[in-house]
């Protein structure tokens, strides 16, 4: 099953309207927003999280926004987390960077949504290069039972 197709999967089991685009290729999150029509803002990127103790989760960021470490590691209620290598986040999830997201993933870690979210339709990665997915914030974090919280900061 391809990763369009584990992502589509996973959110219609999970009652999720979803709406996928084919998009071409983008250098950077700035010219992905404008190919897509939105801001930066509006693109979460689904990064993954490595535990001290092997564990991962789901930290999802506004594309203008990076994670406060301090703030997650608070709520998490650890002192040590870190982005993991490409290939130690493809194990974990199953998708390639640039295309992950929690919708599909091939383990269900937690997942921790930025507050700054909420009440926005948003795109995300997709399972796949060369696509994208509109969704309702608010729905998702309810279908993924997401931790909502202040976890970012200025980039």
């Amino acid at each position: 099953m391809s990763g369009t197709e584990r992502f589509l999967a996973d959110a219609a089991a999970r009652g999720l309207d979803v709406q996928l685009v084919e998009r071409s290729a983008a250098r950077s999150l700035e010219e992905a927003a404008e190919i897509l029509g939105i801001t930066p803002a509006d693109i979460v990127k689904s990064l993954v999280v490595k535990h001290r103790d092997g564990s991962f989760l789901f930290a999802l960021i506004p594309g203008d926004r990076q994670i406060s470490w301090a703030k997650l590691r608070a709520l998490v209620g650890v002192n040590k987390l870190s982005l993991p290598h490409a290939d130690v986040a493809f194990a974990a999830t199953g998708y390639e960077r640039g295309t992950i997201t929690p919708l599909g993933s091939s383990t269900p870690w937690p997942v921790y949504a930025d507050a700054s979210i909420a009440g926005r339709r948003i795109s995300m990665g997709a399972g796949a290069h060369g696509h994208s997915a509109f969704v309702d914030a608010d729905a998702l974090t309810a279908a993924l039972g997401a931790v909502v919280a202040d976890i970012s900061e200025p980039n």
